[in-house]
């Protein structure tokens, strides 16, 4: 079986969200498995006379431009190394910023780039078992690797550029703001995993947040895609209902759709890095009706929402 075409990742990933609908919106908790990540360093494919031969050019992080004689005869995936980054290593499981650069195999001509501009790509996150895990390997930060893939009937072998451009933390790292009076209370463990403390008095009757930490990054808006960190409290019942905490971050997969009101309203304005909480009254959440735990209904909702990653809508 083909590798997939690492430029088509993220896309694949928003069409794998669209596809499941509303099933994609968080409400039910996963339970992640224990297991000891795999080592990125070995999963990494070999070099070879296809990916060597590429001669690669210009600034990393920049589009690259690339030589090679052409057609190039690829018949397996290989990756070279053509520059590496004097920065940290990537390990299995991190989200990492990384811009691409690809080309026609056959012909030398550029299919494209993605990457090179702040908010163009979701932060993606590698494992060894991923076509992008095998092709990176344990790369430091900074580093920049051709790859070359072969074709098949539905697309052509392809000459790829990566460059890893950062490791992008899982939790917000925006600079802490002044908390607001009457507000759910926000405390965070060392891994950025919130508490969350409810006010006393009436239950709110109208949608309103908070910004806890003002990040530096892309700001959302409608239509975009997000990469995010939450964790979900019942007024009501004062009991958690739902968390990405302790599984992996949450992709919105557009603004505005496949969420409930509320959260996309928590996130859109807002910049990557930041931290919100929002409160969601049933109009704003799943809804008026009779109270019961089993779809949220009738139930008053507390969001803490860390912004990860965005990208714009095209």
């Amino acid at each position: 079986m083909r590798n997939r075409p690492i430029i088509a990742l993220s896309v694949v990933a928003l069409a794998a969200l669209s596809l499941v609908g509303c099933s994609s919106q968080p409400k039910a908790d996963a339970t992640p498995t224990s297991t000891a990540a795999p080592d990125l360093c070995t999963a990494q494919v070999a070099s070879g006379t296809s990916s060597d031969a590429v001669k690669v050019t210009g600034e990393v992080g920049k589009e690259a431009k690339v030589s090679f004689d052409t057609p190039l005869e690829i018949t397996d995936l290989q990756s070279t190394v053509v520059k590496k980054g004097d920065g940290d290593k990537i390990s299995s499981g991190d989200f990492i910023q990384f811009a691409l650069t690809e080309f026609n195999a056959e012909s030398g001509d550029k299919n494209g780039a993605i990457g090179q501009t702040e908010g163009s790509l979701l932060p993606q996150q590698v494992s060894a078992t991923s076509t992008l895990g095998q092709v990176l390997g344990c790369a430091s930060v900074g580093s920049r690797v051709v790859a070359t893939m072969p074709g098949d009937e539905d697309y052509p072998a392809t000459v790829d550029v990566l460059d890893v451009l950062k490791v992008v933390p899982t939790a917000a790292w925006g600079t802490a703001q002044e908390p607001k009076a009457g507000f759910p209370t926000v405390k965070l463990a060392s891994d950025g995993t919130p508490s969350v403390t409810l006010p006393s008095g009436d239950m709110p009757t109208k949608f309103a947040k908070e910004t806890l930490k003002k990040g530096d990054g892309v700001k959302v808006a409608e239509g975009d895609a997000v990469l995010v960190q939450y964790y979900g409290v019942s007024w009501n019942s004062k009991k958690t209902f739902d968390k990405s905490w302790g599984s992996t971050p949450f992709t919105v997969q557009q603004v505005g759709t496949g969420v409930v009101d509320g959260f996309s309203k928590a996130i859109e304005g807002e910049t990557v890095g930041s931290q919100v909480v929002a409160v969601l009254p049933p109009s704003s959440a799943y809804g008026e009706g009779e109270i019961n735990d089993d779809d949220l209904t009738g139930q008053t909702l507390v969001f803490v929402i860390d912004i990860i990653g965005v990208q714009k809508a095209s």
